[in-house]
């Protein structure tokens, strides 16, 4: 069964197994279950339903794989002839996680 949901701020298609890289969810820790329950649709074939904007009733469940921080992105500013230069780096704050049931 195929599901389309949003989490974080992002939305993704999953199907059960699927191993995704989201923003963090805070105050989890490794091996946490994770409900979600901002599904957008759900099904295959014949059963597909489309949430208005979500279906009822409709949950994922997620496992955190593990919590990580991704690759340094520098944030650099300058203003040319004036003598202004900012540079600052920042890492996004990740959680891997799999994907373990859809229901509907």
């Amino acid at each position: 069964m195929k599901a389309t949901i949003k989490t974080q701020g992002q939305q993704f298609t999953i199907t059960e197994g699927d191993v995704l890289i989201v923003n963090r969810f805070p105050n989890t820790e490794a091996g946490a279950i994770v409900e979600i329950k901002d599904v957008l649709t759900a099904g295959e074939g014949a059963d597909f339903k489309v949430g208005k904007p979500t279906l009822a009733g409709a949950s994922v469940s997620a496992k955190i794989l593990e919590n990580k921080r991704g690759a340094k992105v520098i944030v650099f500013k300058k203003k040319k002839r004036k003598g202004y230069e900012r540079k600052q780096g920042h890492r996004q704050e990740l959680s891997v996680i799999k994907i373990q049931s859809i229901t509907v």
